[in-house]
This record gives C-alpha cells, structure tokens and sequence, in this order.
C-alpha cells in the first residue's frame, strides 16, 4: 500500500459541504455579507482540495530520482488529472509542473483548467512525515476565473497533513475573494487498507480573508468536521460546526450534525441572532 499525506480521489469532496450556502436564496435569516463570505470560502476550499488531488496523483514516486515516474497508478492518474494537461519533473530542482496550457482543458471532475500548477518538494522521502510540498499557480484560471497563491502542505504522518494557505485569491467578474488559511487533516480511520472508503478525517482550522463584495470575514471551525468516505457519506461533511464572522460584525453558524447522530444526509443548520433554520446541502 502507498501511504500518502493526502489520499488522491478523496479531498475534492471535502469542500463538497461548504458550497451549501446557495440553498439559503440569501434571505432574511442569513445576512447576505456572510453567506457570500461562506460560498467564496466553499470555493476556495473545494479548489484547494482538487489541487491536492491533482498534486498527489502526478507526484514522483521518489522526488530525487531523474525519471520522475508516477507513485500514483494510472488510472487514479486519469480520474483526477485530464490528459491535456502535461506533467514534467525536474529532480534536480524537485519540481514538478503541471502545465494546462494556454486555453481550457475539460478536468474529470467537468471544471475547466488552464495555466500552470508548479510543485517543488523538500528533501527527504515525499511521503514520510515532515515532508513538506509547496504548491504554487502561474497563470491558473478555474472556470475563467484566476487563482492565485501559495499553498504549503505539510506531512504530519499516518495519511495526516496540514495545510497552510498564503496570499490567495480568486478573480471573478463580480469581484476578488481573497484570503490566508490554516487546516490541519487528521485520519482517524482507514489506516493499512488501499481504498478510501473506510477512511474518516477530522478538520480543524480556520480562514480569514476579504470576500467579493469586499467585505472582511473569518470563519473558524469551532467543532472538528468529520469528513466520512464512506457509500452515501463523502459528498457531505456529516459533523462539525463552522462560525463565519464579517467585519460588520455579523455572525452565522453552520451545523453539520443538527440531529447529533452524524448521519449521512444533506442536512444541516445555519443560526442566525439567535434563529436556526433548516437547509439541504448542496441543493
């Protein structure tokens, strides 16, 4: 079994949860600032984890060796990274570039991609602990939409990571989400096996940024989200709370687990000034 710092084919649906906030239709319940600040962090969230993914699955299966060949299989290869993109690796320097291209490039998961992803490894064996991958984009556009930043991720051991993210943003037409963010991925099941079905991750953390509209947010992960791969589980996180505060001092708490049962639905609940109600994710 290859033990990885974060499972390929798994993380993209991590962030699945937190695009949840459209569900809201932005109504008197749930002031608008916050739930805009909630669907720029759930996109930047869900980005991160797809870098991840694509990071893991075109990794050198040892960074210094001159081939560069895959640690991945190839057929996770094909599932996570679309073929148009082309993978280079340079051991000298240990970098890897993942190059798009110059127009958009249709990814296996229906976004298009185009620019660079550039990935340069520390020393030492990448998947042991301690290692560290530092991810940077050059000319990268998701969906037309520019991304940008630095995004470190740390190897802490037994398929656990941290994740630090430096300086990031997102360009739309409607306006820049921009943001730093620290998560720490701890595996608590799922350990010596080859899938990732039986694989459960606590996420702790928080984020602070700037969203759209320009409006200051934070948003921090008061109890640890419990991210199940399970049949019927993954799309969603199905524990956890999630409090996002913007700087016109308003406050909205996202409920995962509103029954306390962690059941492997879409449901959850968003509190606001004292007012919970119900939504479906992802709707």
């Amino acid at each position: 079994m290859k033990t990885s710092p974060f499972r390929s084919l798994g993380f993209a649906a991590l962030a699945g949860g937190m695009l949840l906030l459209t569900a809201c239709d932005k109504d008197k319940t749930s002031p608008a600032d916050n739930l805009e600040s909630a669907e720029d962090n759930g996109t930047a969230d869900e980005e991160n984890a797809a870098i991840s993914d694509i990071v893991n699955v075109a990794a050198p299966a040892d960074a210094s060796s001159s081939n560069g060949a895959l640690a991945a299989e190839a057929t996770d290869y094909d599932k996570v990274l679309s073929r148009c993109a082309t993978r280079t690796y340079n051991a000298a320097t240990r970098t890897l570039t993942i190059d798009f291209g110059t127009t958009n490039c249709l990814c296996p998961n229906g976004k298009l991609r185009r620019g660079k992803i550039v990935v340069v490894f520390s020393q030492g064996a990448y998947r042991q602990a301690g290692a560290i991958t530092t991810v940077t984009l050059v000319d990268y556009f998701v969906n037309d939409n520019q991304h940008t930043g630095t995004r470190v991720f740390t190897n802490t051991g037994s398929g656990s990571f941290t994740l630090d993210v430096q300086n990031a943003s997102i360009i739309t037409p409607a306006g820049t989400h921009s943001w730093t963010s620290q998560r720490q991925y701890a595996r608590t099941a799922g350990f010596g096996t080859a899938t990732i079905l039986d694989d459960v991750y606590q996420v702790t953390g928080g984020a602070a940024g700037t969203n759209r509209k320009g409006v200051g947010y934070t948003a921090t992960i008061v109890q640890a989200l419990t991210k199940n791969f399970a049949p019927g589980c993954a799309r969603h996180f199905t524990a956890g709370t999630v409090s996002i505060t913007n700087s016109k001092e308003q406050s909205l708490l996202l409920n995962y687990d509103p029954t306390g049962t962690a059941a492997c639905d879409n449901i959850a609940t968003i509190t606001v000034n004292g007012r919970t109600r119900t939504i479906t994710l992802g709707r």
